[in-house]
């Protein structure tokens, strides 16, 4: 059992509701406050914080004046956080969300570590992404990271796909003063079938298909069918793993990659920033696999 003291540095995630929550599984596998040497064997430990909308700014205030080190952010508070910090990086205000914060001299400075958590397992691909159209479904606060992440890459077009012609003029309007060189178009839905057999690489940020529903795919068959050989498809899903719409790509010949190395990176680019110094990416994957069951 791990020992938690007087001395014990206290990480965590804030959200309402916040129990379902991996990150302290992964994020305490690495710690290691059990001072194994498998670990990073430190004196923090990482817990769930529930905290209701109409309570953030004085759990805030609360964080701070108990010493938290630093914590995670998730639904709802990645926006309204941001006028509670005195920094925020620029791709956070690029993304329009934080979801890591820690504590300085001067209060609290936030970032997006969603946006390298989504790119990470992309570098490790030997692509020329200047040459690579990135096709993106949906068009919430998940594709934001995406969208960064592809701008990040270097991709020649970023094509976002949605049902709401509204919401999807709105998103594009949304980076018009975005220090980042966003080469962004939006399309309907409709047009899905000609996008994809364009696409390098087909980004599902939608919940279609993610557990119970683990049966549906933002793309059915006859479409998936038009991806084109060697393309790379990416779930942020990472329940089921692999989902239908992984399956569906991979059958066509694409390369898959699901949401738990997206959750496993961003959670691992947090820890660093947290502790200063690197993180067991390994034991952070290892655990969360093993806790849905998954091989390893």
């Amino acid at each position: 059992m791990s020992v938690i003291t007087g001395t014990t540095k206290l990480l965590g995630v804030i959200g309402y509701p916040v129990e379902h929550s991996l990150s302290p599984v992964m994020h305490n596998a690495a710690i290691g406050v059990a001072h194994t040497k498998a670990n990073l064997g430190l004196d923090y430990v990482y817990v769930p914080l529930p905290v209701k909308p109409e309570d953030l700014e004085v759990a805030i205030a609360g964080f701070a004046a108990i010493g938290v080190v630093g914590f995670s952010v998730t639904i709802p508070h990645k926006q309204a956080i941001m006028p509670l910090l005195t920094e925020i990086s620029p791709i956070a205000q690029s993304v329009g969300a934080v979801n890591t914060v820690w504590r300085t001299s001067s209060g609290w400075s936030g970032t997006n570590t969603d946006v390298e958590g989504f790119v990470a397992p992309l570098r490790e691909k030997n692509r020329d992404w200047s040459q690579t159209v990135a096709v993106i479904l949906g068009n919430g606060g998940a594709a934001r990271a995406v969208v960064a992440g592809c701008t990040q890459l270097g991709c020649a077009q970023v094509r976002v796909v949605g049902r709401n012609q509204e919401k999807l003029n709105q998103f594009l309007n949304s980076w018009v003063n975005s220090p980042l060189p966003i080469k962004l178009s939006v399309h309907n839905w409709e047009e899905l079938p000609s996008l994809i057999s364009q696409a390098d690489l087909l980004v599902n940020t939608t919940p279609i298909g993610m557990y119970p529903h683990v049966d549906k795919s933002p793309v059915d068959e006859a479409v998936m069918a038009k991806m084109p050989m060697g393309a790379i498809a990416y779930d942020l899903i990472y329940t089921p793993n692999p989902t239908q719409f992984l399956r569906a790509a991979q059958a066509q010949g694409a390369s898959a990659i699901d949401g738990l190395e997206m959750l496993v990176q961003q959670g691992a680019a947090a820890l660093q920033i947290w502790l200063q110094q690197p993180v067991p990416v390994d034991i952070m994957r290892q655990s969360l696999r093993q806790h849905l069951g998954l091989s390893t």
